[in-house]
């Protein structure tokens, strides 16, 4: 349920009104859209009458339940207001939010040596990027293969940090292992494997740094929405939902197929801000760069793009790798559809530490 207050409404007045609803058992929760204050409400409101809600207060010019199962990711629950994630970069802050420029996100599958993944965030950062994604820890299908440096990794992604400037998105798997890592990064991932670990879920909505949750290979747009519910529901407001391509009958020629109709879908539905994958959606590097178009032509916010100087001797994931010189060119592209639409910045990068 939300309470619309009217223009101008004085503070003390949704004070008020916040405390007054507290007393009756739920949670208010305040939103500053644009023009107006809108207080959502968590709890059983089941039997709430929107009438008698609206009585208590002059300045409340509507009230309105949310009916979809997952109330705070609701676009219903924001009155048609998107939301914004900001996020504090060496090089200052960043937004995520669908009136902001496109973010671009850029690295290699998983860390590999200090070399390699400071060469890679620089090279990615000289060519446009603002974070830098690498893996310190792996989910794999199989248990023989790579499954990342751990948390050795962790300290090495500091370092391409400090040397690049960028922020730092890198993925969590155990909830032992939030803390540590929420130290280093300034986005933590929930992969696709973890969309429903509710137990990670809830451990990662309890602290305070962004979350970039992706969708899972079988997971409906439903079941999505209803896992970054988890996250708010914990009181962490910061979720990017990424989509990163889901399983279907033909595998054949792609890794996975990229939904890019979730775009249109998602803005939609929730208020959240929406990420592409097209390396994991496809799988192969040569089709990254038309569905990464696509993706920007259709509205995302954000594009998550794995990157490495060799992807022939990556240790996980080269086949759908582009070199740094392919990201440089592909950008270059981007950013004249990103530009056609107003969703590019032309301001400079700053120098390099």
């Amino acid at each position: 349920m939300i309470v619309v207050m009217k223009v101008n409404a004085p503070q003390a007045e949704i004070d008020r009104i916040s405390q007054e609803f507290k007393e009756w058992g739920l949670t208010p929760e305040k939103i500053e859209g644009k023009h107006k204050t809108i207080i959502g409400l968590v709890g059983d409101t089941a039997s709430l009458d929107p009438l008698q809600i609206q009585e208590i207060s002059h300045w409340i010019e509507q009230v309105l339940r949310v009916e979809k199962p997952y109330k705070r990711a609701s676009l219903d629950f924001r009155h048609g207001e998107p939301s914004e994630v900001v996020v504090t970069t060496p090089d200052g802050p960043v937004t995520f939010g669908r009136k902001h420029p496109l973010v671009a996100i850029a690295g290699p599958c998983s860390v590999e040596n200090e070399a390699m993944i400071v060469e890679t965030a620089k090279r990615v950062r000289a060519a446009g990027a603002r974070f830098l994604r690498g893996g310190a820890y792996k989910p794999r299908t199989s248990p023989y293969s790579f499954q990342g440096h751990g948390e050795s990794a962790l300290n090495l992604l500091a370092a391409a940090r400090e040397a690049s400037g960028l922020g730092i998105i890198t993925e969590v798997m155990d909830t032992a292992d939030v803390e540590k890592i929420a130290e280093v990064a300034d986005i933590l991932q929930v992969g696709a494997r973890n969309m429903q670990n509710f137990a990670l879920l809830k451990k990662v909505g309890a602290q305070d740094k962004p979350v970039f949750l992706k969708r899972g290979m079988s997971a409906t747009i439903d079941e999505w929405l209803m896992a970054a519910e988890y996250i708010l529901a914990a009181g962490n407001s910061n979720v990017i939902l990424c989509e990163r391509g889901i399983r279907s009958f033909d595998r054949k020629y792609t890794r996975n197929t990229l939904d890019l109709s979730v775009l249109p879908v998602l803005q939609n539905l929730t208020h959240l801000p929406i990420a592409i994958d097209p390396s994991h959606g496809t799988g192969w590097s040569e089709y990254v760069p038309a569905m990464a178009k696509a993706a920007i032509a259709a509205g995302a916010d954000a594009l998550m793009i794995e990157v490495h100087p060799n992807p022939a001797k990556a240790l996980s994931d080269g086949p759908q790798s582009l070199t740094p010189e392919e990201y440089e060119d592909l950008v270059a592209e981007l950013s004249v559809i990103a530009k056609a639409i107003g969703r590019w910045s032309d301001a400079p990068a700053p120098a390099m530490v």
